[in-house]
């Protein structure tokens, strides 16, 4: 019943009267929804991960993991959070064995999650399990060649 009748004040109430939850918004654009700055992309199928992968002349890191996968889920923000830093020197390929599993036999993946480093299409380093920020900067430092 509180809740009904509490429910009821607040859809009564006009938008003018409504709390602010923080400052207003500033004039103009909000957000972005552009994906060319991102550094991170889900692969789709075999051919996407050829041409976005194989095919780049960037270095790419390839985080093969699961959805069901408790490390992966800590290793996967990381991951991202320090490939971010690089600022466009490296990409992150995101995928689901689940999903892809084709490709997670091509790459010989026994466990997740698994990383691989790729430059020109072939994999130079790897990694399979947990890591902290600074093994991982330094696993991308390694790739990157800095």
């Amino acid at each position: 019943m509180a809740q009904k009748l509490a429910l009821r004040r607040l859809l009564s109430l006009t938008p003018r009267t409504l709390p602010l939850q923080g400052p207003p918004a500033p004039h103009g654009r909000a957000f972005s929804t552009s994906v060319g700055c991102r550094s991170s992309f889900n692969v789709q199928d075999g051919s996407d991960f050829q041409d976005r992968v194989v095919n780049n002349p960037k270095p790419v890191v390839v985080d093969f993991h699961a959805q069901w996968c408790g490390p992966c889920k800590i290793l996967g923000p990381r991951l991202e959070k320090v490939v971010a830093k690089q600022e466009g020197k490296v990409l992150m390929a995101k995928v689901d064995i689940d999903d892809h599993t084709d490709l997670a036999i091509e790459y010989e993946v026994s466990a997740v999650p698994t990383v691989l480093a790729m430059k020109n299409g072939d994999v130079v380093d790897k990694f399979v399990g947990i890591k902290d920020e600074d093994q991982l900067e330094a696993f991308l430092k390694k790739l990157i060649g800095a």
